[in-house]
């Protein structure tokens, strides 16, 4: 069922894509544009899987990774994310999106079968490395590589969407993160369901994992698939990337086109070095507002994606009764985030270019709102209510997946323009990871004091991306500003055309 309810919102997702073309691009540049973004996408939805299996493989791993350990892992992988944008950001803008793409898949790969090989002599007990310092290690290097995944789809973008067709790219960016999520919470639980010694499922799927595996005649989980498959899948989808992948519509025999982001009217022969890309990135103040918001989103985000199920998992012990109400959640945790994260990142993509000219502000100010009064309803009912608290954690998947797209997926590209695409998006979902490991070391230590205090560190964060997103509200480039303009003066000369062409004779 989940299953098909995943495929029914990609099915959507691709007829939303083609239905929406307000350029009116040929049909045959809407096909190889599909041809372009959707295994390019895929690939860095299956880099999602390769990120989170850590958070599966905590939990499937007990007590031998408590949560104060898995902050620390997580946060060196994720301040390694953040940090590594300042060295490969201007890297993808000089070698492009294509080959951005390939280095993230094919070393994620390599770092997740570090990490499967190591998991495996850590349960076989043949390991004698501090656990912590090793998986931190490991996990910083994948997360190194996987740092090129989301400047090389933005870079490539750049060049395939115009801005008014953006904020739906945004959206399908956010859709793109959220089948990564489900991949990794519901097709990595079911991996590590499959590889227990004594599976209680007994499904086809789980079937074929233990006969191919032969894991009857091991002596323990085989938890360390949980990182060998994705690895596996991480390369297949590169090859595919390497065939079919285009760094441009020239590149793939069409025409270039002025997209209107900042690049806009810019001298195409002048050479982008990696100093004025870096200067004029970090010398504009809209910069400095969307890398924070989406700093405040990178907290928000994985704050509660990344703690709910071990919040969930330590009631077990605690109070059963409180965690038979979060039993729904925690086994459709994946299929709930992907649902909610989709809805949330069309909803605030469809709304800017629709209602807000592609302006990415209101939205986000709107989604921040929302964080607002949800988190203030999560700190009253943490521990009286586990339907309440879970709901709002799912929905919390909604409003912060439509900021991150906004700021990462689309406004960096918008203000960044094409040429620095890489760099201005780059510092900007380094933020997002920056605020990712604060989050995780803050609310490894405080969780384990009290998990009242999870939400209460939340809040402020979500009250200063509702202000970061007041201050952009009317924010766009020049050249988006102008095309506006000038699409307004064709409209109105058309209307007022039709007023005054002369009416026809009803008798002829």
């Amino acid at each position: 069922m989940a299953m098909f309810l995943v495929s029914l919102c990609l099915v959507a997702v691709i007829i939303l894509y083609f239905v929406n073309n307000p350029l009116n691009h040929s049909r045959k540049f809407m096909i190889r544009r599909f041809v372009n973004w959707f295994p390019l996408g895929m690939s860095y939805a299956f880099l999602y899987m390769g990120r989170y299996n850590l958070n599966v493989a905590k939990n499937a791993m007990g007590d031998m990774m408590t949560k104060e350990q898995f902050g620390l892992i997580f946060a060196a992988g994720t301040i390694t994310y953040g940090l590594s944008f300042l060295l490969n950001g201007p890297i993808v803008d000089k070698i492009g999106g294509k080959k951005g793409i390939i280095i993230a898949t094919l070393g994620a790969a390599i770092m997740n079968l570090c990490m499967g090989g190591a998991t495996y002599l850590y349960l076989m007990g043949r390991l004698k490395t501090n656990m912590v310092v090793l998986f931190s290690i490991l996990f910083a290097l994948n997360m190194f590589f996987q740092s090129y995944g989301a400047v090389s789809i933005i870079k490539v973008k750049a060049y395939w969407f115009h801005v008014r067709e953006r904020g739906v790219f945004g959206a399908i960016f956010g859709t793109l993160i959220s089948f990564g999520v489900y991949f990794a919470f519901d097709w990595g639980q079911a991996i590590v369901e499959a590889s227990k010694l004594h599976p209680t499922d007994t499904s086809w799927f789980t079937r074929t994992i233990q006969h191919l595996f032969a894991i009857d005649t091991l002596t323990t989980n085989a938890t360390w698939l949980v990182f060998f498959i994705p690895s596996f899948l991480l390369i297949c989808w590169a090859l595919i990337d390497m065939v079919l992948l285009k760094d441009s519509p020239k590149e793939a025999n069409f025409g270039d086109f002025d997209t209107a982001d900042a690049s806009s009217g810019d001298d195409e022969n002048v050479k982008i070095t990696m100093k004025l890309v870096l200067k004029k990135v970090f010398s504009s103040p809209i910069m400095y507002t969307i890398a924070l918001v989406d700093f405040t989103s990178g907290v928000l985000r994985n704050g509660i994606m990344q703690w709910y199920l071990v919040f969930a998992h330590e009631m077990k012990d605690k109070d059963p009764v409180y965690y038979a109400g979060t039993e729904f959640f925690t086994k459709n945790w994946g299929l709930l985030l992907c649902l909610t994260g989709i809805l949330g990142g069309f909803l605030a993509g469809m709304i800017s270019d629709r209602v807000f000219q592609s302006r990415r502000g209101p939205p986000a100010a709107i989604n921040n709102m929302v964080m607002v009064i949800l988190l203030l309803v999560m700190s009253f009912f943490l521990l009286r209510n586990p339907t309440i608290v879970g709901s709002v954690a799912v929905l919390m998947t909604l409003a912060v997946i439509g900021v991150h797209s906004l700021m990462s997926g689309t406004a960096a590209a918008d203000f960044g323009g094409k040429k620095m695409t890489a760099t201005a998006s780059g510092i900007v979902d380094g933020c997002v990871y920056l605020g990712s490991g604060i989050q995780s070391l803050a609310i490894g230590y405080l969780s384990a004091k009290s998990w009242q205090y999870w939400p209460i560190f939340l809040i402020p964060f979500a009250i200063a991306g509702l202000i970061l997103s007041l201050r952009m509200w009317n924010e766009l480039p020049e050249a988006t500003k102008k095309y506006i303009l000038k699409m307004e003066q064709e409209e109105a000369k058309k209307q007022g055309n039709a007023q005054s062409a002369p009416l026809a004779d009803p008798a002829t």
